[in-house]
């Protein structure tokens, strides 16, 4: 049962990413979407879900709280990193660094493949509570698609490279359930990757996405969709608890 719902969430993350392409000409508002799309996964989604799986506390501070943090710096040192690498290789100052993007999309596919196991392990529980997490994973995943791909496209690779990035995000929460029908993962670890790839992606949506929207087209209508991200992912939030 949780291999045939994530196809649902296969679909809708594709979905995205389809509905990202589409868009192109109206790129300021695409991104300003993503962005708000980026934090309100983050801050309604996943760090919620990441300090109530991993619970324990380090000097005062719970284990989620600190992985976000270090998700934040490490995403901030290997950009200023491959810049500094693209930099003394001659490229321009400002110029975005393609692996980057890629990155931060194989993190995005690797938090899809969290959740295929999230869903798969809910089933194992029972069925009212698979079915609450495959309403959250299938509503939210179109946000990640959507991410998926901009995030690529963003940092200058090229459309087979992000359409690539696509499927593998769309194809990761089919591997993950099917993967639990031969384990089980333990709470505290997937807390604490949640806590981790918070962090990081929201040092993404808040020094990459959001500034890149408003640089051309600081307009009402890339606010608005940036609240409007934001309000959507609530509501997917609100309709799967």
């Amino acid at each position: 049962m949780a291999v045939i719902v994530a196809l649902g969430a296969f679909l809708m993350t594709l979905a995205g990413g389809w509905t990202a392409q589409r868009v192109t000409d109206r790129r300021h508002l695409v991104l300003g979407l993503a962005g708000g799309l980026m934090l309100g996964v983050v801050g309604l989604d996943l760090l919620p879900e990441a300090l109530h799986a991993a619970g324990d506390e380090i000097f005062g501070v719970p284990l989620a709280l600190l992985l976000f943090v270090t998700g934040f710096l490490v995403a901030h040192v290997v950009e200023r990193l491959l810049a500094v690498r693209q930099a003394a290789h001659g490229a321009e100052d400002g110029v975005r660094v393609p692996q980057v993007g890629l990155t931060a999309a194989a993190a995005m596919v690797g938090h899809s493949l969290a959740d295929g196991v999230a869903l798969g392990a809910a089933f194992q529980i029972g069925g009212g509570m698979g079915v609450a997490v495959a309403l959250a994973v299938i509503t939210h995943d179109f946000a990640d698609g959507f991410n998926t791909y901009t995030l690529a496209r963003l940092y200058g690779n090229d459309r087979r490279k992000a359409l690539m990035m696509l499927f593998a995000d769309a194809v990761a929460p089919v591997v993950g359930a099917a993967s639990t029908l031969l384990f089980t993962l333990p709470e505290e670890p997937l807390g604490a990757y949640l806590g981790f790839f918070g962090g990081a992606l929201l040092y993404l949506a808040a020094a990459e996405i959001l500034p890149e929207a408003h640089h051309k087209h600081p307009a009402l209508s890339t606010l608005m969709c940036t609240v409007g991200g934001v309000a959507g992912i609530w509501l997917v939030v609100g309709i799967a608890e």
